[in-house]
């Protein structure tokens, strides 16, 4: 992997970078109040988590990038919502 700096004031130079600070601004920091970096650190960790974990992404046909399970049918089975970040983001699975 190389380093490469790019021209200052062109957010298309790098778009996979620019979608993901993006994306994160809207779904979370924009929504909360960060009370210092260690807060931050924390709160970016976890959006990073459920980023990666649980949301789900068109190009994927709506699977997350590192995901684990099968393709449930939730149409005939009851779901269980887990609140994500205070109830900022929701995540949602098949009851036990």
């Amino acid at each position: 992997m190389t380093v490469c700096k790019i021209p200052p004031q062109s957010p298309r130079a790098n778009a996979y970078a620019e979608r993901f600070v993006g994306t994160v601004r809207r779904e979370v920091t924009d929504r909360m109040l960060i009370v210092g970096e260690r807060h931050l650190r924390r709160t970016l960790a976890e959006d990073a988590r459920h980023y990666n974990g649980w949301r789900p992404h068109r190009a994927l046909q709506l699977q997350p990038p590192r995901s684990d399970r099968p393709v449930i049918d939730l149409t005939h089975e009851r779901i269980k919502r887990r609140p994500v970040l205070g109830g900022l983001i929701n995540e949602y699975k098949r009851a036990a």
